[in-house]
């Protein structure tokens, strides 16, 4: 699996292990920001470090420390010329019969096949080397590279730039979205100079060996290939709707804070909080789109923000609004906009105090994004760092509230097509209102209750990814019981009829609350009073990474993940 990223303190500048390509936060020079095919040196880069052994090669041939091998070779004549080459052979052949795949080549290659780009290889080594060498490996065969180049071909073999154009050219790949990777200076001197981005593979060292690396520049430097399996997922086109959380930490991860920094952001984080000029005060802020619905934008974009100040246990006062209309709106369509946000606003107790509107041609829809500012005391703000091992995890409502309400709204025709009931889709559609996507009363009800530790809003991606998110943000496991999480029957209907699944599905007006055993009985008995469903579904465990899924018979199940929210691969496919 890929490498796990862990969390930083805050305040950290520290990138997290598995992206530390990141710690250069210079600015681009210039070149593209994608890759759409990689092309890679072969020996100490593919196949194991331990590989050719030099020292013995550069003795057995009487080559200078201070000149490469085939160079010094092709420097010689005749029957001297001849002589090191069949050397030269012979090691790579030995070499190539104990070859063994670099660590981190499986997840790399699963990588680049799921996402359909082309890859090659370009070695200074010869062919039939490279053929035995690929014997060894496991899942990959030479016919799986696009292209393969070695130093029989009549191009100039690397740093020459010729045969990484040649290369680009052969996987119909343009060369400045070539990524080229390897582990000597060579290999960084001809993706540069043919104007391809380059990887430097430092096969774990702490850092490039100046002889290996020279003087060169690449655009990356990779610790070993499982780095590079994320800085390929770094360079590839994102799917629709939020980051992957380990993308997003890593991010994030070189952002600075001041001393007035209460909670900064970080994945799982809900909310950012500030000193305040009052004593003992925080603020409280969030800021939220709204990019999935233009109907009702007002009550989603008041609702998915305030619901992220409640998880922090703060008052929401205040609301500004950022609302991007596309050419050819009127001021009718933006006066109703406006009407509609501070209608809501009065709704939950909020002023508008501010924002921006503007026609542009960078929106094709209506986009809403709102910022919300609450306040609190600084020792009553729910910071994620309190929740500790055997504390329970509840969970309030059901699964993929919002997500149904949006998807009978877009998909009625298909739905009511499928089997749907007119009843279902109705009841659907009033999931908004009930049982309702705003957590702002069960969060203070559960807060009034005393010794909470954490809690947070489930959002875009659904249950299953708020779940690992807040996780991460905790830094505990949990252990989740599948068959709890709540899940409604219109939900369940929905999702059946176009494929998706509810734990996936965007579920504003769900909350995750974490608490001690001994006031979880009074958190469930507060919620429940006031009407509001809840339910025990796991409990935190040890300090540590990763969540562990029980079904209905107790045995451990892979967990959900999902890259993007189901709604969105709903709207996708359609």
């Amino acid at each position: 699996m890929i490498v796990p990223l862990m969390e930083r303190d805050r305040n950290s500048n520290q990138t997290p292990p598995g992206f530390s390509f990141l710690k250069d936060r210079r600015p681009w020079r210039n070149k593209v920001r994608r890759v759409s095919g990689v092309l890679f040196d072969f020996d100490g880069t593919l196949t194991s470090p331990a590989g050719l052994d030099f020292a013995a090669i550069r003795a057995a041939i009487g080559c200078p420390d201070d000149q490469t091998i085939l160079e010094f070779i092709n420097s010689k004549a005749g029957a001297e010329r001849e002589k090191a080459n069949r050397i030269l052979e012979e090691f790579e052949r030995e070499a190539a019969r104990d070859a063994k795949p670099n660590e981190g080549c499986d997840e790399l290659f699963a990588l680049l096949r799921s996402r359909g780009l082309p890859f090659g290889i370009i070695t200074r080594n010869l062919r039939s080397s490279v053929l035995r060498s690929l014997d060894n490996f496991r899942g990959i065969q030479a016919g799986d590279f696009r292209v393969i180049l070695t130093r029989e071909e009549a191009f100039a073999p690397k740093p020459d730039p010729e045969g990484i154009r040649v290369a680009a050219k052969k996987m119909q790949v343009p060369v400045e979205e070539l990524l080229m990777v390897g582990d000597f200076r060579f290999d960084i001197e001809a993706g540069t100079a043919a104007g391809s981005l380059t990887a430097f593979l430092a096969n774990r060292e702490s850092g490039p060996l100046p002889e290996l690396l020279g003087d060169c520049e690449p655009d990356f430097t990779v610790l070993d290939l499982y780095e590079l399996t994320n800085l390929v997922r770094y360079l590839l086109p994102l799917p629709n709707g939020k980051l992957p959380n380990d993308i997003l930490g890593a991010l994030l991860a070189g952002v600075r804070n001041d001393d007035s920094v209460l909670v900064g952001p970080k994945t799982g984080e809900d909310f950012a909080a500030l000193k305040w000029t009052e004593e003992d005060s925080a603020l409280v802020l969030k800021s939220d789109p709204i990019t999935f619905t233009t109907d009702r934008m007002g009550l989603y974009s008041v609702i998915v923000n305030t619901n992220d100040l409640a998880t922090s246990g703060c008052r929401p006062r205040w609301f500004l609004a950022t609302v991007l209309f596309p050419p050819g709106s009127t001021a009718a369509e933006v006066h109703d906009c406006v009407v509609d946000i501070d209608f809501w606003c009065s709704k939950f107790g909020l002023t508008l105090c501010g924002g921006h509107t503007e026609i542009t041609p960078a929106v094709r829809q209506r986009t809403l994004v709102g910022f919300a500012v609450g306040t609190a005391r600084r020792g009553q703000l729910l910071m994620k760092q309190r929740i500790e091992e055997g504390d329970i995890l509840l969970m309030t409502k059901a699964a993929g509230i919002e997500g149904t309400a949006i998807l009978a709204r877009e998909f009625e025709a298909r739905l009511l097509a499928s089997g749907v009931t007119a009843e279902q889709l109705e009841r659907s559609r009033a999931f908004e209102e009930t049982p309702g996507i705003s957590i702002v009363r069960e969060a203070a009800l559960a807060a009034e209750t005393g010794d909470l530790s954490g809690m947070h809003d489930v959002t875009e991606g659904g249950v299953a990814t708020a779940l690992e998110e807040l996780a991460t943000a905790c830094k505990h496991r949990f252990r989740v019981h599948l068959q709890r999480i709540p899940v409604l029957a219109e939900t369940a209907a929905v999702c059946s009829r176009l494929g998706l699944n509810p734990l996936g599905l965007i579920g504003s007006g769900a909350l995750l609350i974490c608490c001690r055993p001994a006031s979880a009985a009074a958190v469930v008995n507060a919620i429940g009073s006031a009407g509001i469903q809840v339910t025990e579904i796991g409990q935190v465990l040890e300090p540590g990474e990763g969540i562990s899924a029980l079904d209905i018979n107790g045995n451990t199940v892979p967990w959900p993940r999902f890259e993007r929210d189901e709604i969105a691969r709903a709207m996708a496919d359609a």
